[in-house]
């Protein structure tokens, strides 16, 4: 008979709640800090929403349509530190520094570092691009050299330090960064602040150049624009008009509101739980409705018949611009809720 009772926790471990809620990094810096917080009150505090929208293109490959949903560019893990009173050290070397891992993790205090995720075996090769995004993972523990990982799952990684040092090195920007919180939260959470951070970043600008046009609600009627485009070569007809590209293309779409540097609804549902914690429930009902039109896009690019001819392809993109435009009218409403 087997034994119904839960698999004793590895030694070495500085805590025992592990798993993804909705949202990647807001679930790390929960389980890291005691989950003391609820996940909204964390995605809410480290910015909630953003809008980023690129079409990059390599040699050799389809157009790669890149949207981040969640705030963007400020490094998550710092804002939400920042932003919870929560005191923080950083290093950076050009080396893996065991020595202060070891000291962080013999102190109680769990490690954040930046990696390149395709160089960690449970998410196997993957794609050859999946370097040059930073991924956050967090040191949970060791056993001598045997690290234990925190990385979304329910159960941490075991991983040896050398094979981890590989994936450490791997995210050229972040190479060997380690954010460790140093001690209890100094103060109240910054709310209002969190608050308007995401309202400067929706309206813009967000960088200061000329990139600015891609993000917030620039980005939204960037995206809406090009979807409509059926002339120029940055429009989605052009662009997207081969079989690999259109596959390419509505993959990506699913992928970047549903799935990647976001929670599901484009991180909407998520953010609107925290202005409800915040006391602006009208503008957490308004961030709802536009989570069902990000959604909406989502499910029509992922349904897309990848043998659809030109109208059908033109039809479907118009579809998912009517419903960006919607999207884009009811996050301006809300933000002047704020």
């Amino acid at each position: 008979m087997n034994d119904p009772r839960p698999a004793p926790r590895p030694a070495g471990l500085l805590y025992d709640d592990f798993g993804t809620g909705r949202h990647h990094e807001s679930s790390l810096v929960r389980h890291a800090l005691g989950s003391r917080h609820e996940e909204a009150l964390v995605a809410g505090l480290a910015g909630g929403i953003g809008f980023m929208y690129f079409v990059f293109e390599y040699a050799g490959r389809p157009p790669l349509p890149t949207i981040v949903a969640q705030a963007h560019p400020d490094p998550w893990v710092p804002a939400a530190l920042d932003r919870l009173r929560v005191p923080y050290e950083v290093g950076q070397s050009s080396r893996p520094r065991w020595d202060r891992v070891h000291a962080a993790l013999d102190a109680g205090r769990p490690v954040f570092c930046t990696v390149d995720r395709s160089g960690l075996p449970w998410h196997g090769a993957g794609d050859e691009m999946a370097g040059a995004d930073p991924y956050t993972v967090v040191l949970a523990g060791h056993t001598g050299d045997t690290l234990w990982v925190e990385d979304g799952d329910r159960e941490p990684h075991r991983i040896s330090e050398e094979e981890f040092g590989a994936a450490w090195s791997g995210h050229r920007k972040g190479r060997h960064r380690m954010i460790v919180p140093t001690g209890p939260p100094a103060g109240e959470p910054d709310v209002e602040g969190a608050v308007a951070a995401t309202a400067d970043r929706l309206t813009g600008p967000v960088l200061g150049n000329r990139f600015d046009v891609n993000f917030g609600f620039s980005g939204m009627e960037k995206l809406a624009a090009q979807l409509r485009d059926a002339r120029s070569r940055t429009g989605w007809r052009r662009r997207f008009a081969t079989r690999e590209a259109f596959l390419a293309g509505t993959g990506r779409l699913h992928a970047c509101l549903e799935e990647e540097w976001t929670a599901p609804g484009a991180s909407r549902p998520l953010y609107a739980d925290f202005l409800d914690l915040a006391g602006r429930p009208e503008a957490a009902a308004l961030f709802r409705e536009s989570a069902g039109c990000w959604s909406a896009v989502a499910r029509l690019a992922r349904a897309a018949e990848p043998d659809a001819d030109a109208e059908a392809r033109g039809h479907l993109f118009d579809e998912c611009a009517a419903l960006v435009d919607s999207a884009l009218v009811l996050e301006r409403r809300a933000v002047t809720l704020f």
